[in-house]
């Protein structure tokens, strides 16, 4: 078997590439005991199928770059070597000389922008720059798509976004709803006119190299900038996304459902980005009502809902005994207990970063912050953990720092486990008034795969993201 090796340089905000970034290298064991239910785990295939996506401050696009066409890009492509290629162990060996790279997607495709006409049928062309990313994303994926059992999939996807909000512009809606003007006390990074504009990307597509000339393996690179100004030739799967309001494409080929999924990867960083950024050990977005029922794309209804463990030592706790409007109302212990966020000799403050709550909830306990409505096409709804002994029963960082420059480890994360001991709004609410029965022992939930808050259990037939 072979393998394709991509390095991801991925940028905060707008540090994009530059010095808040850091360097992964994803890599995957061979094991039968579990299944999988991503494609290509751990990037062992030795075909590439990665693409990037950019989005401004709310997840759409709002203005394409000069020159660079709608902010998707792919690189999809095969290795293809002759017949009397020879093999050893896990690697193809090769001169180099007798294969050769088959791309998928090529520049035309790369640089459609907005009003442009697709080449093949069935996608439809928009003026509109939000709607012709959507519709570029699945042409994209058409052409990288890889027929694997139980369904297909594209592409490994890197996601890069301008967190600088223009509170000049009507760019973002206010919690799903348009606004004529917007009208906030809050705070949000912008210079001024162009602070949300899209990057530009200088792409490098995959290349034949090996390692001493025996084991070949395709390699390429994506860089960026937000700075318009820069010389790039001198820079270094089906439904709704969380955080969309349209079906998207990727990597996944079934859907993994709480508490029965494990997640592992190896994550080596590089360089951090000091006490104003956050990195993400994980970052799950998911989507549902407030109701309980499934997004479908109305965005006054839909709620994003993000779980994620911030790892960067240097992001301290929010949540605190004197700050309990950052906490969530109650936390789940590993055993199931119930510990309400006043109950200050049990409640462990120090496992948040901080809690939020979606802005069109309608039944808010007090004290509660929402959370920043205009950074999402909806509302949205936040739970940022750091490392603690109360995650760490579940593989996630027992303390801060571990995890981060120079402990390069391999991470076995039970994130369903996990997020089945998360707060998510009313979910709770919903389920007792519907059923009489509190979701915390309520088992029928497991069956509908919702993240509520219920003691997990461990069964059999976990699903692994590899």
């Amino acid at each position: 078997m072979g393998f394709s090796c991509w390095f991801l340089v991925l940028g905060l905000l707008q540090q994009f590439f530059g010095l808040n970034c850091a360097q992964l290298l994803m890599h995957g064991e061979s094991t039968t005991n579990y299944v999988s239910a991503i494609g290509d785990p751990g990037m062992e295939n030795p075909n590439v199928r990665v693409a990037l996506e950019a989005w401004n401050f709310c997840n759409e696009v709002g203005f394409e770059a000069p020159n660079m066409g709608s902010p998707r890009w792919a690189d999809c492509a095969d290795l293809d070597c002759s017949s009397n290629t020879g093999h050893l162990g896990d690697g193809l060996v090769n001169d180099g000389r007798q294969c050769r790279v088959l791309h998928q997607v090529n520049d035309s495709d790369n640089s459609l922008r907005a009003g442009d006409k697709f080449p093949i049928m069935g996608f439809e062309s928009y003026t509109d720059p939000d709607l012709f990313a959507k519709e570029k994303e699945l042409y994209l994926g058409s052409l990288c798509e890889v027929p694997e059992s139980p369904n297909p999939w594209q592409f490994w996807m890197i996601m890069v976004k301008n967190g600088n909000f223009d509170k000049n512009t009507t760019l973002c809606p206010e919690n799903g709803q348009k606004v004529s003007k917007i009208v906030t006390d809050r705070n949000f990074p912008c210079f001024g006119e162009g602070c949300m504009n899209q990057p530009l990307v200088y792409h490098k597509y995959s290349i034949l190299d090996s390692f001493d000339g025996q084991k070949v393996y395709l390699t390429g690179e994506f860089y960026g900038t937000y700075d318009l100004d820069a010389n790039l030739s001198e820079d270094a799967t089906d439904g709704f996304n969380g955080g969309y309001h349209y079906n998207g494409r990727g990597i996944m080929k079934k859907l993994p459902e709480s508490p029965n999924f494990l997640v592992r990867l190896t994550l080596d960083i590089k360089l951090g980005g000091g006490p104003n950024s956050q990195f993400y050990l994980l970052d799950i977005g998911s989507c549902w009502k407030n109701n309980g029922e499934p997004c479908d794309g109305d965005v006054l209804t839909d709620v994003t809902r993000y779980s994620e463990m911030i790892i960067n030592p240097a992001t301290t706790s929010w949540c605190r005994a004197d700050n309990l409007v950052f906490c969530p109302p109650y936390h789940i212990s590993p055993t199931g207990k119930m510990i309400y966020r006043n109950e200050t000799a049990q409640f462990p403050y120090s496992a948040y970063h901080l809690y939020c709550s979606p802005g069109n909830a309608k039944y808010l306990e007090e004290p509660y912050d929402i959370c920043d409505p205009y950074s999402n096409p909806q509302s949205q709804e936040l739970v940022q953990i750091l490392p603690h002994p109360e995650w760490a029963v579940h593989g996630y960082p027992e303390k801060q720092g571990d995890g981060w420059i120079g402990d390069s480890r391999t991470w076995e994360l039970d994130v369903g486990a996990l997020s089945s001991r998360l707060y998510f709004y009313q979910l709770n609410r919903v389920h007792k008034a519907h059923t009489g029965m509190d979701p915390v022992k309520d088992p029928n939930l497991r069956k509908k795969g919702w993240s509520g808050q219920y003691h997990p259990t461990v069964g059999s037939g976990r699903h692994i993201l590899h």
